[in-house]
């Protein structure tokens, strides 16, 4: 069979409108509608799809192929699956998925797809390898990498709505309170697809200055916002705790009020509904009170007190804090990088004209092996460098930028420079890690300093 008749179920009239119905749903309806029905379709369009997708290129092990598909979809939506997706999460991009058993009605689509690749159906004249690529597009775009705000003290705001959107599709990102013509969100924590630089408190306060906007956007429904300045106080119950909320317009301002029965939880201040002051914490199963000071929105000091007794007092870094950090630490690395310069230098002038006697083919294998070993020195290098440069696929990236621009580097150091001692080759690979990690580290702080 050739090539091109293999990938005719690719062409399908079946196959594409599943194909356009995952990527329209997944690139315009999921934020247009985000309900229960767009949640449910990519599952069902995708568990079509898939399938068929791989059957064409592995027509002998087609069954091999389904069964697979409909193991690990159901793997991928149960909770054993979390471990896998922590660790994908923290070495590579953020991922996310639902634990909703209802989404295993979509393995009903596998029978389909199977009964589809049996029996002839309308093929449209389209290139089948460019659909190819297409679905396979769309099975990544699918899995774009999210990234999730989450918010230590409790955030509220308030709009003007009489439609109650539904709290149970947001349960995890937003609990809804209505009052009369008053909709009260609870904002649990947003998502969103812009890969934050660093996790603190400057960030946060990032999505706080746009939650009206962000919390509009995800929910759709809500209707209109409040007078601006108008003060209104509320109060939220729930099963654990009852909450004394004053909004100044739609968002959080003056004191704010926790409690479980008559025992106070937590209590502190917001300043246009970021927190302020002093915010203080209490263990209702202990003598515990924790104290946090906020200056601007950023926690600065983090005291613990026991029995009346101070028993820990943390100074929490702030944005600045770690700028400035950061300026020390390329500092540091220049430093270790005029110091590798210097002991190759000194070792040139020490044993010229005398070189390492190597083989030529060793020459040449060490010019496309050390660049392994530079990469794994920039990835220890790495480890002692508070807040380092990460970015989503990050290890393979730093591999491949590393393997091309160090190993032209290695060729004119040992053809044209020539090694005078076996240490040598330790300085080199240190000094090109060194280079390399301190211009990850300007990029670093150019996006800490919102330069980037």
């Amino acid at each position: 069979m050739s090539h091109f008749n293999r990938l005719k179920p690719l062409t399908t009239l079946p196959f594409l409108a599943c194909l356009l119905l995952l990527m329209l749903n997944d690139f315009y309806l999921k934020e247009a509608f985000h309900n229960v029905f767009t949640g449910k379709l990519s599952d069902f369009c995708g568990l079509f799809i898939f399938p068929i997708f791989w059957s064409v290129f592995f027509p002998k092990h087609k069954i091999h192929v389904f069964f697979l598909s409909g193991l690990f979809f159901i793997y991928w939506k149960s909770e054993s699956s979390a471990a896998f997706i922590a660790i994908f999460s923290r070495y590579f991009f953020p991922i996310q998925r639902v634990v909703d058993p209802t989404d295993l009605m979509a393995l009903l689509m596998l029978p389909l797809a199977w009964y589809h690749l049996k029996v002839p159906a309308l093929n449209l004249k389209l290139n089948p390898s460019f659909i190819a690529v297409l679905s396979f597009f769309a099975f990544c775009a699918s899995s774009a990498p999210r990234y999730f705000q989450g918010f230590d003290q409790p955030q509220y705001v308030l709009f003007k709505s009489g439609v109650v959107p539904d709290s149970n599709y947001y349960d995890g990102d937003f609990a809804v309170y209505h009052f009369d013509s008053l909709l009260v969100v609870e904002v649990k924590q947003l998502v969103g697809t812009r890969r934050p630089v660093k996790y603190d408190d400057y960030q946060k306060n990032i999505a706080l200055k746009e939650l009206e906007e962000s919390v509009r956007n995800q929910m759709q429904k809500i209707e209109g916002s409040m007078t601006p300045g108008k003060i209104t106080l509320l109060s939220i119950k729930t099963p654990d705790y009852q909450d004394s909320l004053r909004f100044k317009g739609g968002r959080l301002d003056g004191k704010f009020v926790r409690k479980k029965g008559n025992e106070v939880l937590i209590e502190g201040f917001y300043k246009d509904g970021i927190e302020d002051a002093v915010w203080t914490f209490r263990d209702t199963a202990s003598t515990l009170i924790t104290k946090k000071t906020f200056l601007a929105g950023e926690n600065t000091l983090i005291e613990k007190f026991e029995g009346g007794r101070l028993v820990l007092s943390d100074q929490v870094s702030t944005r600045a804090d770690t700028i400035t950090k950061k300026y020390v630490q390329l500092v540091v690395l220049l430093l270790l990088v005029a110091l590798m310069v210097v002991l190759i230098v000194k070792n040139y002038r020490k044993t010229y004209p005398e070189i390492l006697p190597m083989k030529l083919v060793w020459k040449w294998v060490l010019c496309f092996t050390l660049p392994i070993a530079v990469w794994l020195a920039q990835m220890f290098i790495s480890l002692f460098i508070s807040d380092h440069y990460t970015a989503p696929l990050a290890v393979v990236l730093n591999f491949v930028g590393i393997y091309l621009c160090t190993t032209p580097l290695f060729v004119v150091a040992i053809f044209m420079i020539k090694w005078r001692r076996e240490i040598d080759i330790l300085w080199y690979c240190l000094l090109f890690a060194l280079i390399y990690t301190f211009m990850l580290e300007c990029v670093m702080l150019g996006e800490l300093s919102g330069m980037a």
